[in-house]
């Protein structure tokens, strides 16, 4: 087994009062091409997932039984987390309550993390295709806004590892969803690039580029170090960006 690697956020770093992490491939107990999963729903052995999460966890110095998990399904429902639980169909959550640390999972679709400072509120988002053209992440700040008075401009994000244009071809039926700056076309092929349109959703929802973080890493490209579902279909394996407050 080799070492875990856990890719961080140099913005969050900023805030002592901030636990986050990314997971990899690297450090798990699955074979191949499993590695370091961390899905149930995959078709791993549950007790390597077991051993898998709890690696990554406590090299986060979190217990499992603090974490809140959702069970993705390329929605626009979002869900406010009072206490560490299980959300059965939902892509992203928040949350004010110390000690309760959000599970974004990740294959390819891209993971957005917020934190407000001021207001000591975090959220994690799972946007794909379907999530970015419902405005997942821009709905996320409406209701930061609404609940907690939460002033944009004030928001820190991270977009995460996720699958960049070159290698996110889509239909027509779906590339004609969005606009002309997150897509090319190539042939009859359409490119997305979801993690543009996620950003450009932070701006136009009032973060200052300055307070936005994105990793340049594709999942897809990054065979030996990130899952992708694309490249390796149903035996991929599935990644976790965890955030919570302490």
């Amino acid at each position: 087994m080799s070492e875990i690697n856990i890719i961080r956020s140099s913005l969050f770093e900023k805030y002592p009062e901030i636990i986050f992490g990314f997971s990899t491939k690297t450090g798990g107990v699955s074979p191949e091409p499993f590695c370091l999963n961390l899905s149930n729903a995959v078709g791993d052995d549950p007790e390597n997932v077991k051993v898998n999460r709890k690696f990554f966890l406590s090299e986060l110095g979190i217990e499992e039984k603090k974490v809140t998990f959702q069970k993705q399904i390329h929605s626009s429902i979002i869900n406010y987390s009072s206490k560490p639980c299980h959300f059965d169909g939902c892509d992203a959550i928040y949350t004010d309550v110390k000690e309760n640390f959000l599970a974004v999972g990740v294959a390819d679709c891209i993971p957005v993390f917020l934190y407000d400072p001021v207001r000591k509120i975090i959220a994690g988002i799972h946007s794909g295709w379907m999530g970015t053209k419902e405005k997942i992440l821009t709905k996320t700040i409406e209701e930061l806004i609404k609940k907690f008075n939460t002033d944009p401009s004030d928001l820190i994000s991270f977009i995460g590892p996720g699958i960049c244009q070159d290698h996110y071809e889509v239909g027509e039926e779906v590339g004609l969803l969005f606009d002309e700056n997150v897509r090319y076309r190539s042939g009859e092929k359409y490119y997305l690039d979801l993690k543009k349109d996620n950003f450009k959703q932070l701006l136009k929802a009032g973060l200052r580029n300055e307070n936005i973080e994105i990793s340049d890493l594709c999942t897809f490209k990054e065979k030996d170090l990130l899952h992708s579902y694309r490249r390796d279909g149903v035996r991929s394996g599935r990644m976790f960006g965890v955030i919570g407050l302490i």
